[in-house]
C-alpha cells in the first residue's frame, strides 16, 4: 500500500491526540476543549478516516489476558514478492499487523495466539507452509509492553 500524501495541521494533531487518550470521547467535548465547532471535529475526523490516516478501533492488551502469547516474526523471502506475501499473511486470523521492511528481514508480522501449539501451527505446520516462498523466519516473543495493544481474532 502506497503511503498517503497528507500533511496534518495543528488542529488535526490536537484532535488525534484527544482521540488517542479516549477514542470514544464525544466530539462536543473535544470541540469545547479546542475552541472550535463540533461540526469541524466531525468533518476532520471523517476526512482523516476516509484518507486512511486515522482508524478508531478496539484493541486489547495481551498481557492482561491469561494464556496469550504475542510475538513479532521476521521473515526472509525466497523471491521479491513482498506485496503478495503481505496479502497472504494478512489473511491469517492471528496476524494483527504486517510490515514491509529493510535490513536482514524482508517482512515482519505481529501475531497473537492462545498457546505455543497455536504458534507452532501457524509458523511450522500450517499457515506459513501453505503460503510458501519463505527462506527463514525468526520469532521474537513479546514479554511485556505498556503501550502495545492488539486486535483479536
Amino acid at each position: 500500500m502506497a503511503p498517503v500524501e497528507h500533511n496534518l495541521d495543528d488542529i488535526d494533531r490536537k484532535i488525534i491526540l484527544e482521540l488517542q487518550e479516549d477514542a470514544r470521547r464525544q466530539f462536543k467535548i473535544i470541540a469545547k476543549k479546542l475552541n472550535i465547532s463540533e461540526g469541524t471535529i466531525k468533518n476532520r475526523v471523517t476526512r482523516l478516516k476516509n484518507k486512511g490516516i486515522l482508524k478508531l478501533e478496539a484493541r486489547v492488551n495481551p498481557f492482561a489476558l491469561s494464556n496469550t502469547i504475542s510475538a513479532l516474526v521476521g521473515v526472509n523471502l525466497k523471491e521479491r514478492d513482498h506485496e503478495k506475501k503481505i496479502t497472504e499473511l494478512e489473511k491469517i486470523p492471528a496476524v494483527t499487523a504486517v510490515w514491509n521492511a529493510t535490513g536482514r528481514f524482508d517482512l515482519f508480522f505481529e501475531i497473537m495466539v492462545d498457546s505455543l501449539d497455536s504458534l507452532n501451527d501457524i509458523l511450522f505446520r500450517e499457515d506459513l507452509n501453505r503460503i510458501g516462498g519463505i527462506r527463514y523466519t525468526e520469532i521474537f516473543l513479546t514479554l511485556s509492553s505498556n503501550t502495545k495493544y492488539f486486535k483479536i481474532s
